[in-house]
C-alpha cells in the first residue's frame, strides 16, 4: 500500500504557475486516494493556460513516480472551461488582504505612510509585502535602503518571474529596483499598465497576510489597472489636515466608490497633523490646520485610522533608509502601531460584513 503522506509530499514540489504556491497549497488537488499501488486524484487546471496544463500534469506525475517508483499514477484534469472563473480569488490567492494606499495629491507623505504602516504590521507578526506603484516617483527603495539591489529572477515552467526584495522582514518590488535611479521613467498608458500587471502577476509573492500597494496620487491609468487586475480588499486614504489636500483626496476617494469599481474605503490616515520641534517635544504647532482627516472620513462613512505628527526624524529615517517605526520608544512607532491596530480591526470588519471585492470588468 502506498503511503498517502509520501504522495502529498511529492505533489508539494510541483508549482502552480499562477500563484507560485505548490499545487496542494494552491488547492488544485482534490479527491486524492490510494489503492494498492495506484494513486488517484483530480487536478484543477481551470485557470492554468493551455500550454502549461500538460507541463503541470507531467510534473505531478513525474514527481510521484520519482519518489515512489512502484506507483501507478492516475490524474484526472478537470476544468470549468477556458473562460469560466473558479470560486475564490484566482489572482494572488496566497494573499489574504490587498490594501491600496491612495491620495488626491502628491506631497502628503503617502509613501512614508505606506512603508511605516507595512513595517508596523510586520512588527505585529504578520507577513507583509509592498508594491511601489508610483512608477514616475518610486521612493520605496530609498526608504527601505535597498536602492541598487536587483530582484532575482526565478524560472517557472519556462517563464521568468521576479522575486521581490526583502528588507526588514517586508517583501518589496519597485520599478526603482529595475531601472537606474537617475534615469527618467518615460511610460504611457499601456506600458504603465503592463508594469503594474507584471508586479502583480509575474512576481513570486509568498503567502502574505497583507499586500500594500502604494499608489501614485490622483486617479489615472495605474489606479484603473490595479482594480482591473486584482481584487482590492480596501483603500486607505492619506491626507494632510489642510482643506486643499482634503478637496483633492475627495476626488480620488470617489473614484473607488463608483458603482462599477466599488472598492471599500477602510479609513483615513491624516499625515503632518501637527509639527513637533526637535528641541521642544511637548509643543504642537498645527501649521496645516486641523480636522481634515476626520472630515474626509466622515464623507465616506469610514474612520480616522490615526494621525501622524510632522517630526524631523520621520524625514531623516526615510532619507537614510531606516524608517522611524524601527526605532524603539519613538513617538512615530507608537503612532503607526496604533494605526496598524485600527487597520487590522477595519479589515476584519470589512471581511466579515461584505463579500470579497470583485475585479473590475471593462466593457468594450
Amino acid at each position: 500500500m502506498i503511503d498517502l503522506n509520501k504522495v502529498v509530499s511529492s505533489l508539494q514540489t510541483v508549482i502552480d504557475p499562477n500563484s507560485n504556491l505548490d499545487i496542494v497549497k494552491a488547492k488544485l488537488v482534490s479527491k486524492l486516494k490510494t489503492e494498492e499501488n495506484n494513486v488517484f486524484f483530480e487536478l484543477d487546471v481551470t485557470n492554468i493556460g493551455g500550454d502549461l496544463r500538460q507541463q503541470v500534469f507531467m510534473a505531478a506525475q513525474s514527481s510521484i513516480t520519482e519518489n515512489i517508483p512502484a506507483a501507478e499514477v492516475h490524474i484526472h484534469m478537470k476544468s470549468s472551461g477556458p473562460n469560466a472563473p473558479s470560486p475564490g480569488n484566482t489572482v494572488l490567492p496566497q494573499v489574504k488582504n490587498i490594501i491600496a494606499v491612495a491620495s488626491g495629491k502628491g506631497g502628503v507623505g503617502k509613501s512614508t505612510v505606506s512603508v511605516n504602516t507595512a513595517l508596523s504590521l510586520v512588527a505585529k507578526g504578520f507577513k507583509v509585502g509592498i508594491i511601489d506603484a508610483d512608477l514616475y516617483g518610486p521612493s520605496i527603495p530609498t526608504m527601505l535602503n535597498i536602492q541598487g539591489e536587483r530582484p532575482k529572477i526565478q524560472e517557472v515552467y519556462g517563464k521568468h518571474k521576479i522575486v521581490p526584495v526583502e528588507a526588514f522582514g517586508l517583501y518589496a518590488i519597485s520599478i526603482g529596483l529595475i531601472i537606474e535611479p537617475e534615469k527618467a521613467v518615460v511610460l504611457r498608458g499601456p506600458r504603465l499598465s503592463g508594469v503594474i500587471k507584471q508586479f502583480i502577476n509575474d512576481c513570486v509573492w509568498p503567502e502574505l497576510d497583507y499586500l500594500i500597494i502604494d499608489l501614485p496620487p490622483g486617479t489615472g491609468d495605474i489606479q484603473l489597472t490595479m482594480v482591473q487586475t486584482v481584487p482590492v480588499t480596501g483603500v486607505i486614504m492619506v491626507t494632510t489636515p489642510q482643506k486643499v489636500a482634503v478637496i483633492d483626496a475627495v476626488k480620488a476617494m470617489n473614484m473607488f466608490l463608483m458603482s462599477n469599481i466599488n472598492v471599500p474605503i477602510l479609513g483615513v490616515i491624516e499625515n503632518m497633523s501637527w509639527f513637533v520641534p526637535g528641541d521642544a517635544p511637548d509643543k504642537k504647532y498645527k501649521i496645516f490646520g486641523e480636522g481634515g482627516g476626520q472630515e474626509l472620513a466622515n464623507m465616506n462613512q469610514s474612520v480616522l485610522l490615526g494621525q501622524v505628527p510632522m517630526i524631523e526624524a520621520i524625514r531623516v529615517g526615510g532619507d537614510i533608509g531606516k524608517p522611524q517605526v524601527l526605532e524603539d520608544g519613538s513617538q512615530v512607532k507608537s503612532s503607526f502601531s496604533e494605526i496598524a491596530d485600527a487597520l487590522i480591526t477595519e479589515v476584519d470588519i470589512r471581511n466579515q460584513s461584505n463579500s470579497p471585492t470583485q475585479i473590475v470588468e471593462v466593457s468594450k
